[in-house]
């Protein structure tokens, strides 16, 4: 299964019926969010089929094809089930901070013709040229950005696959100085592209330019996922055993580094390495960054920098054996000795 992003090309009158149909959807949403809770507590469960039909016959009324309100029915039941098995966390109710900016389609969609592709209630919508890949579209889903609206295929077919170029194994240490460390002593500098936006960013605020910001952040996450696709094809591709120091993200964020882990993104980096791996037939594994950078990895030993005042230390010398060592290559050979369990010994001169 694969995804592509068609970005189309809408007429008044069809831009103006999304526009209708999104409040409508909204409130829909958040009646079934509540249905589901309150009738929860009460002992009384629904099966996806039977949530589905308790708006069955609103289609006319609503003027909304029906097969798009049962997607969205469907949606909030799955996000129920994952929050009763403790999955996720509860769903959220949608409104003015929290809105809804996208319109299932969850049946099959008949392959485009002259760039065209026909979609229930909007009959047939020009898009801007881009090949598809041979297979059936499952489903799709129009979602709305500040760029434009993008129609999301989902289709069967099987993912070109990277080329594997090497086979040797890594340990990364993610970092904000620089963007990755390898064990092999090679360090990946951070593109930094919320902080070469930031005056634009921030001369938009000052004005009130809402729709300006709203580009600006998505051209700033476009820049991020383009970033780290190509780092992660170029790791799968060379590595067959990848080991990533896994930081507590949300933790760091809330003591005060929250532009800077926003910015690096490692979160999106290892869910990306995840599923590369896994349909590349590659090995990834993800190891606690507990004492990384504490341990030696010459000889074990618990004498590097530690706390906030030992930030600012990027060099140290090991006390038990005297190896020299760069603090973000010892973290990462670390990395490397918890996943795979082997002995690695390398000094910095």
């Amino acid at each position: 299964m694969i995804q592509r992003q068609l970005k189309l090309k809408l007429t008044k009158k069809q831009e103006a019926s999304l526009l209708g149909w999104l409040p409508t959807l909204t409130s829909i949403w958040n009646w079934a969010i509540r249905k589901i809770e309150l009738d929860s507590q009460g002992g009384q469960y629904y099966s996806p089929k039977d949530f589905q039909n308790l708006l069955a016959g609103t289609s006319g009324t609503l003027e909304i094809p029906s097969h798009t309100i049962q997607g969205m029915l469907s949606l909030a039941h799955q996000s129920w089930k994952q929050c009763f098995k403790k999955v996720r966390r509860k769903p959220r109710l949608k409104g003015m901070r929290n809105r809804l900016n996208s319109i299932p389609f969850p049946d099959p969609i008949r392959r485009p013709v002259d760039f065209r592709i026909k979609l229930p209630g909007l009959k047939s919508v020009r898009y801007h040229k881009q090949e598809l890949p041979e297979g059936r579209i499952k489903c799709g889903r129009i979602v709305r950005k500040a760029s434009g609206w993008y129609l999301c295929l989902f289709i069967d077919a099987e993912p070109n696959a990277i080329p594997q170029t090497g086979d040797a194994a890594v340990g990364i240490d993610p970092g904000y100085e620089h963007l990755l460390t390898l064990s092999s002593g090679e360090k990946i500098d951070h593109p930094r592209e919320l902080q070469k936006s930031l005056q634009r960013l921030g001369q938009a605020q000052r004005g009130i330019n809402r729709q300006q910001v709203a580009r600006l952040h998505e051209r700033i996450a476009n820049q991020r996922k383009d970033r780290n696709h190509k780092l992660s094809r170029r790791l799968v591709s060379e590595n067959a055993v990848i080991v990533f120091s896994k930081d507590n993200l949300r933790g760091l964020s809330r003591a005060g580094f929250g532009k800077s882990v926003a910015s690096s993104s490692h979160g999106q980096l290892r869910a990306m390495l995840d599923y590369k791996c896994r349909t590349g037939g590659r090995q990834y594994l993800e190891v606690a960054s507990r004492n990384s950078t504490r341990t030696c990895s010459g000889c074990g030993c618990l004498s590097g920098p530690q706390g906030l005042a030992g930030l600012s230390v990027r060099q140290w010398e090991c006390l038990a054996c005297g190896t020299h060592h760069d603090r973000d290559v010892n973290a990462a050979i670390n990395t490397l000795i918890a996943g795979v369990g082997a002995t690695l010994e390398r000094r910095v001169a």
